[in-house]
Parts: structure tokens; sequence; C-alpha cells
């Protein structure tokens, strides 16, 4: 069984409350992640995403520059133990409605899981289910 910690990204990228909108999407570009969590001194106080700034920001014509992610960040970070299976975090991701979520060891963020890492491990686990001495074939095209 493969567990959340075994998939997980384990250097969140992290940005202060008062970052502006702006500024959290040009680290997303950057980092090439679809989520930051909020940190305000040592302690994470919740996590914006790529969906936060299109829903909360961009489509109700805010100013973007002088708006903070603390304004549109959701809160709590909903988590999940990095020692449950990815099958868990999928249903968990399903059952709340999001597309990330943090991953604790003994109730601290150690991580994050985002549809994507799950996307890729079914890829691979569906890949390793295909025997290898069926060889891929084009797909024969009949005509009349």
């Amino acid at each position: 069984m493969s567990t959340v910690a075994m998939i997980m990204s384990k250097k969140p990228k992290t940005v202060g409350p008062s970052l502006s909108v702006v500024g959290a999407a040009k680290k997303m570009k950057t980092a090439r992640v679809g989520s930051l969590f909020v940190k305000k001194g040592k302690k994470l106080i919740g996590i914006v995403t790529d969906t936060d700034i299109v829903r909360r920001a961009v489509s109700a014509n805010k100013p973007l520059g002088k708006m903070t992610v603390e304004k549109i960040m959701t809160t709590p970070i909903c988590t999940i133990e990095g020692s449950q299976s990815v099958d868990d975090a999928q249903d968990m991701m399903a059952d709340l409605g999001v597309r990330h979520l943090g991953v604790t060891k003994d109730g601290e963020i150690v991580g994050v899981i985002s549809v994507r890492d799950l996307l890729f491990y079914y890829k691979r686990y569906a890949q390793s289910k295909i025997s290898p001495e069926a060889p891929y074939s084009e797909p024969k095209i009949f005509q009349d």
C-alpha cells in the first residue's frame, strides 16, 4: 500500500500573509506549484491556491497588487496524516472539494499533496499493471 508520505511534496513553499496576490501568483509560476502555505511567524495559518486567486480575487475585480494573500487564503488547512493511503487522500479531496492537502506527521505539517501528485501516482500505478508481454500496437482502421 502506498502512503501519502511516499508521494507528497516534502518542501512545500510558504509565503507571508502580507504578500500581494500578484506576488503569490508569481511565486507559484516560478516554483511551478498550485499552492502556497501562508506562514505567520513559525505558524502555518492557511493555504492560498491558484483556485483561491481566481475565485476570490480575479473574478471579484479586486486590486490584485494591493490585496494580500491573507484576505483570500483558505483556513483552516485541510490535512491528512502521512501514513494514510493514497486512496484515502483521493477520497478526502473529493469529499472536501479541495485539490491540496497538508500532510501531517505527529500533528505537524511536513508536506503537501495535490491532485497532480495523485494523477502521476495513478498513472505510474496503471502503467505497472500493463503486461510487458503485450506490446502496444497502433489501432487498426477498418474500411468498407
